[in-house]
């Protein structure tokens, strides 16, 4: 599928130095468009420095903008002469010390200070916002209770709170605020995207994303002795980024997107990348759910008995159709996204 873009017009990529954001970018430069990249530090030629390279090869260019998603009218500047907005800029932290501060503040704010700033620059037409399926539901008991047990863009979480599933909530507030304010204009339409797990390469070489983290703990050696028995949807940060991409382009596309490939279990994570790497202390069996409820949480205080309850032993199931059929997506497997991302993480040092 080839999409009609007027590159003549520059778009606004937030989070461009993050996982889903550097993709976004990447594609869009490739494409010829101009980006502009709003980021806290503007000098910071490390983080920069793999999207400029990129910029310098291809035809489009990316334009940083010094701004603080925190600070009103920070995005003004950037946004100036944009018609599309890709809102990606959210924090998906394994470890946090303050669900309220690192979590809830910048995804919540963040989206108000982005959105205000959208309706006050006049030529945006189209935002898309990262959200998650995490906005969806909360724990997989959850899905137990929803129409024929799969999720669709219908549903949302209505059981994570900042207490439990603080990263969860976050979402669920950040999206519904900005339908909330979508609602009040009639200016600019609002996409959504509803990722499941995202895998797959960094651009931007160490990342901090959450999913990294996970996929380091089955190849370090904490999982030795075994995973949990935990299945969920996954997608590969590429197809996240077309999505994006092609929801932004192409017409009458409209409300929330579910965006997965597979679903998997880790111990099928693990048997994948047991074939690529089988020196490595990866896990080779599920471990009973008595014992993670028991040890987990001593080890990891992210990990509480109430997630691990809610969560382990359940199936997972979302509905996918809409967004394949929509946005045109054609995903990569998954085995592909697994591999790619661990040998990254080996050349990094970090395994």
């Amino acid at each position: 599928m080839t999409l009609e873009i007027d590159t003549s017009k520059p778009v606004l990529v937030t989070g461009s130095t993050g996982f889903v954001g550097g993709w976004i970018a990447k594609s869009l430069i490739e494409k010829g468009v101009t980006v502009h990249a709003p980021v806290r530090d503007a000098q910071n030629d490390e983080k920069l420095k793999s999207l400029k390279e990129i910029s310098n090869k291809e035809d489009g260019n990316i334009l940083f903008f010094e701004a603080d998603l925190m600070e009103p009218k920070s995005y003004d500047k950037a946004m100036a002469d944009c018609e599309i907005v890709f809102h990606v800029a959210s924090p998906f932290l394994y470890k946090f010390n303050d669900a309220q501060k690192d979590l809830i503040n910048p995804a919540v704010e963040g989206t108000k200070n982005v959105l205000e700033s959208v309706n006050r620059i006049q030529t945006v037409k189209k935002v898309i916002i990262t959200s998650s399926c995490a906005a969806i539901y909360g724990d997989h008991i959850d899905i137990q209770s929803v129409p024929n047990k799969i999720l669709t863009e219908e549903v949302w979480n209505t059981t994570s709170t900042i207490d439990h599933q603080p990263y969860s909530y976050s979402k669920v507030l950040a999206e519904k605020l900005a339908w909330d304010i979508e609602e009040k204009q009639n200016r600019w339409k609002l996409i959504v995207i509803n990722p499941a797990l995202v895998l797959g390469p960094s651009l931007s070489g160490k990342s901090t994303s959450a999913s990294h983290e996970l996929i380091k703990q089955l190849g370090d050696g904490r999982s030795k002795a075994g995973c949990p028995k935990f299945e969920i949807g996954m997608v590969d940060v590429r197809d996240v980024a077309d999505a994006h991409v092609n929801a932004a382009f192409m017409d009458n596309i409209n409300g929330r997107h579910i965006v997965y490939n597979e679903v998997l279990s880790f111990l099928s994570l693990s048997k994948m990348l047991q074939e690529k790497y089988p020196q490595l202390p990866l896990p080779k069996k599920e471990l009973p759910k008595a014992m993670v409820w028991l040890i987990a949480p001593l080890i990891d205080k992210s990990i509480t008995r109430k997630m691990i309850s809610g969560c382990m032993g359940y199936s997972w199931n979302a509905n996918n159709q809409k967004a394949i059929k929509s946005l045109d997506l054609k995903y990569r497997p998954i085995k592909e996204s697994i591999q790619e991302m661990f040998q990254q993480l080996i050349d990094q040092g970090e395994l």
